[in-house]
């Protein structure tokens, strides 16, 4: 398994709720090695153009986690890499 799903309380009390998932390939020839922030977001595409116009690069192309939604990756202008996901449980 790749994937893990972390709970932080019963389902419909407030908590944050999560993934971890092995560590892939690299990014810039290195692999990533610090935490990556994920936020949710409406759009991965509007999400990485605006990172973009602000000087920031995408890294990944945009993937589906199916039935989960969209997942794209990108860089600051400082280096680090943060991730955006759109819920779509119709992703594929």
């Amino acid at each position: 398994m790749d994937y893990w799903t972390v709970r932080t309380g019963s389902p419909g009390e407030p908590g944050i709720d999560g993934g971890l998932l092995k560590r892939m390939g690299a990014i810039d020839g290195q692999a990533v090695i610090a935490y990556v922030c994920t936020i949710d977001v409406r759009s991965v595409d509007d999400t990485i153009a605006a990172a973009q116009r602000l000087g920031g690069v995408p890294v990944m192309p945009k993937m589906a986690i199916p039935g989960i939604g969209w997942l794209g990756y990108a860089k600051d202008t400082e280096g680090n890499i943060f991730g955006s996901m759109q819920a779509d449980p119709t992703a594929a």
